[in-house]
């Protein structure tokens, strides 16, 4: 046997022997599947969403958010 032929035999060996190894990986998982027997999907639960009440600020809190607008308003610089 010639060495040319003799790796044409070794690849064609090792390419025959990988595709039994594929075939017998599926068949396994295949087998695996069907013994867990049909899925049970979960259902989604939804969560419901929590409505933010707004809470009314008094005369004095507004008094404060006002100055606090006016003055970064202020604090700035090069603004036109």
């Amino acid at each position: 046997m010639s060495h040319s032929s003799m790796l044409k035999a070794r690849r064609q060996h090792q390419k025959t022997r990988k595709l039994l190894d594929v075939a017998a990986k599926q068949a396994k998982r295949l087998a695996k599947l069907a013994l867990a027997g049909p899925t049970v999907k979960k259902e989604k639960v939804k969560k419901e969403k929590v409505k933010k009440e707004k809470v009314k600020l008094t005369n004095e809190e507004l008094g404060r958010q006002d100055a606090k607008k006016s003055g970064a308003g202020a604090g700035k610089k090069g603004a036109s």
